[in-house]
């Protein structure tokens, strides 16, 4: 073991508790746009790299081009910019837009999966992206794509859009795909509308539309399409688009899935956020702070691959499309198929405000109600805090759940704030505290702390029953929503249940050379442990086909090397998947002192001798 600089107090260094008064936060080694190094596959990049693929092929049979993709996509940017490139050729252009059911067929096969008048909840929609289109006119366009298949060399069918594919009689099929983080920037920026819909929404309802609607709905068939793909685009940069062959697409999505990899993080500033992270990470100076990193959200992240020279980005849920089976191990697929279970963000209110109180639903709530699979229980992880910076947990002993209710109802009433400290529990927090969030128990974080939220997927399920009569940054109110938080609150939650179960202390399970490994969660509460390893020098994990989500909580830099060779680093405060397929996976600490990694997997015994969520209902 490295004796020198491993002492306890590393007040120097960037990971440093963080001082009563301190308002600037030195940048750290966070990378904002990480991406993975591929061994294969040639990404190219512009538009006369697409062109030139036609150009190609227009020779050798290629008579009907179906060029499908996410909704976000700009088709006519993608029609306008590839006509440029290709004035020699004779081409028919047709966009599955125009085969669109009308608005208001589309809202009626919509309504019943939206919730009614409730402002953020429905429920999945359970079939396909042919829900968005008038039959007929699909059929007329398949029937004009067969016609254009049997013409002579040197036209061309280009059809542009989501459900392309629909048309089944083309000689190559193309995929451009987006992340939905950047469908919602879109919509902020004005660029974008809900499929089919020509009245602007607000960006609730248009969240709402996209989540329980239209997302299912294309995600059943982009994950149809993968292994049949002859070309798949990036959408994300759509001046410049970089594009990749089916095959070596395929190639890539294989070896991501046996290597440790990070996914492309997102931020958002919202009414009670923090500093920290806006200095620490290099972000935005001109927003008013920043309150959310999101870190790994599968549903919503995108995953950035390099061959050298240009990078590519796919949504994370493609990976999981393709390689579930790879990325989970065979216990957790059997139990959760293609969706990524496991949850890590950053919650940033240091210089910042409280979060609202809130509580998430319990199993059988989440079922019946939303059609989710399992709830989001979670942790909060304080990486970091000021001094005297707290969390709020559960109940108070005294507290009357009439009386809480009939508050929270006046607060609003009479606009005017509650006296939270008479109903809620907190406790001190403390830089590797850890907190269990269990269903069913209330909770917020208070002011100056840097949470890394640990949970499960479910990630809108947050009922929100007091918010301190604060508007978010568009000047409007936040959704309340009493009436289900009180349904599901555990209201035996209190002080001294929290202290009990929810605030558990490291404990000793493994230790070596130069290393140690704690167990921080291991309770009934929900489907995955949290260890934490401490390591001078080098420590091996060993997947054993469970999936992992890894956090450097206390480091400069790790590096990191699978059995097969491949290498990546992980930096102070960054978020890491290891899929079950990548086996074993050194970790190198040159640093001379201590660093620390929280280790988040699913635990083997999940749907098989264990229930999935807490078994209290």
């Amino acid at each position: 073991m490295m004796k020198a600089n491993t002492t306890e107090n590393q007040t120097d260094n960037i990971f440093s508790a963080i001082s009563a008064n301190q308002n600037k936060f030195k940048r750290g080694l966070y990378e904002k746009f990480p991406a993975f190094k591929c061994s294969s596959g040639t990404i190219n990049k512009g538009y006369n790299c697409l062109a030139n693929v036609i150009k190609a092929n227009i020779d050798n049979g290629l008579r009907v081009l179906a060029i499908d993709g996410y909704h976000g996509v700009d088709w006519k940017l993608l029609k306008d910019n590839l006509k440029k490139n290709l004035e020699q050729i004779e081409i028919e252009w047709a966009f599955t837009s125009d085969c669109f059911a009308d608005t208001a067929e589309i809202d009626k096969r919509a309504e019943p999966f939206l919730g009614g008048d409730d402002r953020v909840f429905g429920t999945h929609f359970p079939f396909g992206s042919e829900v968005f289109f008038d039959a007929k006119k699909i059929a007329e366009l398949r029937i004009s794509a067969a016609i254009a298949r049997g013409r002579g060399p040197g036209k061309l069918l280009v059809i542009l859009g989501i459900g392309s594919s629909f048309v089944e009689q083309y000689d190559q099929l193309w995929y451009m795909d987006m992340p939905k983080d950047i469908v919602q920037r879109k919509f902020r920026d004005g660029q974008l509308n809900n499929i089919g819909i020509d009245d602007k929404k607000s960006f609730e309802e248009f969240y709402k539309r996209s989540y329980f609607f239209e997302w299912p709905a294309q995600n059943r068939l982009k994950k149809k399409l993968l292994k049949e793909l002859d070309y798949f685009i990036d959408g994300t940069n759509e001046d410049d688009p970089c594009v990749i062959s089916g095959d070596d697409y395929q190639k890539i999505l294989d070896e991501v899935s046996e290597s440790p990899f990070r996914v492309r993080p997102w931020f958002l500033p919202g009414p009670w956020g923090g500093k920290y992270m806006q200095g620490h990470m290099g972000l935005d100076p001109d927003e008013p702070n920043i309150a959310w990193s999101y870190e790994l959200i599968v549903p919503e992240n995108g995953v950035q691959v390099t061959d050298g020279e240009n990078k590519l980005e796919f949504s994370f849920d493609s990976l999981m499309f393709y390689s579930n089976n790879k990325i989970l191990g065979k216990n957790a697929d059997n139990q959760f198929k293609d969706a990524w279970p496991l949850r890590l963000d950053y919650l940033d209110t240091v210089n910042g405000g409280k979060l609202s109180v809130q509580v998430h639903p319990r199993p059988d709530y989440i079922r019946k109600e939303f059609g989710e699979t399992y709830t989001q229980d979670e942790t909060y992880y304080i990486t970091n805090c000021k001094p005297g910076a707290k969390i709020y947990l559960g109940l108070t002993e005294d507290c009357d759940p009439e009386e809480f209710k009939k508050e929270l109802y006046g607060s609003i009433e009479n606009d005017k704030e509650i006296d939270l400290d008479k109903f809620l529990n907190s406790e001190t927090a403390n830089p590797h505290d850890l907190f269990l969030i269990p269903n069913g128990t209330v909770h917020c974080s208070a002011e100056d702390n840097l949470v890394l939220e640990i949970s499960a997927t479910p990630y809108i399920f947050t009922f929100k029953i007091y918010d301190y009569l604060r508007k978010d940054l568009q000047g409007n109110l936040r959704p309340i929503n009493i009436e289900r938080g009180f349904e599901n609150i555990r209201f035996e939650r209190r002080k001294e249940w929290v202290q009990k179960n929810a605030i558990p202390k490291p404990k000793l399970i493994n230790e070596g050379a130069g290393w140690k490994e704690y167990s921080l969660y291991n309770k009934p509460f929900t489907f995955y442990n949290i260890n934490r390893v401490e390591f001078y020098n080098d420590y091996l994990l060993e997947t054993k086909d469970r999936p992992f989500a890894i956090n450097l909580v206390e480091g400069e830099r790790i590096e990191l090397e699978t059995e097969k060779g491949n290498k990546s680093s992980l930096a102070y405060l960054e978020s890491m998947v290891i899929p079950a397929a990548a086996g074993k996976v050194k970790f190198k600490n040159k640093t001379g002192q201590r660093c620390k990694v929280v280790l988040v997997y699913v635990r083997p015994e999940i749907g098989r001798s264990e229930a999935l969520n807490d078994p209290i209902e």
